[in-house]
């Protein structure tokens, strides 16, 4: 179940990442009322996952899953460059992530 936790506080991380865009520097009521409670609900389920899960294990993975979602995110729904190396970059990363879940104790 802590692998589950840290994957949906990861997309979570995307989330509430994203949402920073659409908050406008937290003036926008709604939005900035969901992207807080983005941040809390990833958090705690980054916490929970990391009662039994390794730390340096749970948060680079959380990390990596929230960078390359975001970085996706934003050349998907905020118009951000698209070019080879930088998703040929976000594939490493993945790989790196999905590394560390295969290495992990």
């Amino acid at each position: 179940m802590s692998w589950f936790f840290l994957v949906v506080a990861g997309l979570l991380e995307i989330a509430w990442a994203i949402g920073l865009k659409y908050t406008h520097g937290f003036t926008r009521p709604w939005p900035s009322a969901l992207t807080i409670a983005a941040i809390v609900a990833s958090l705690w389920l980054l916490g929970h996952a990391a009662k039994t899960l390794p730390i340096g294990t749970a948060y680079a993975v959380w990390v990596g899953i929230g960078a390359v979602g975001t970085a996706l995110g934003g050349m998907l729904l905020l118009g951000e460059p698209v070019s080879a190396s930088r998703l040929s970059l976000l594939g490493v990363l993945l790989a790196s992530i999905i590394g560390l879940k295969l290495t992990a104790t």
